[in-house]
C-alpha cells in the first residue's frame, strides 16, 4: 500500500462518499486525514483504512474550490 501523505489523490472505500475521489489536506494523526471529496462543500475526517490511494499527488495551493477544481482534472 502506498503512503498517504498531504496532496494525495485516493478514492473513498466506505460510506456516503465510497467510490469518490479525494484528496488529503491534513494528517490528524496516526488514523485519521481530513480530505476534500468531489461533490462536497466541506472538509471532512476519514480513516485511513477507508482510502485506496491512486497514485497522483496534488499541489495544495488556493481556496477549497481551487483543490476541487485539480483534483476533477487530475
Amino acid at each position: 500500500m502506498a503512503a498517504i501523505v498531504v496532496g494525495s489523490v485516493c478514492r473513498k472505500n466506505r460510506g456516503r462518499d465510497s467510490r469518490k475521489k479525494c484528496v488529503v489536506v491534513n494528517l490528524v494523526d496516526a488514523n485519521y486525514v481530513e480530505i476534500i471529496c468531489i461533490g462536497r462543500k466541506k472538509r471532512r475526517r476519514c480513516n485511513i483504512k477507508h482510502l485506496e490511494p491512486l497514485g497522483g499527488k496534488i499541489e495544495l495551493k488556493g481556496s477549497d474550490d481551487e483543490i476541487r477544481k485539480a483534483l476533477e482534472s487530475a
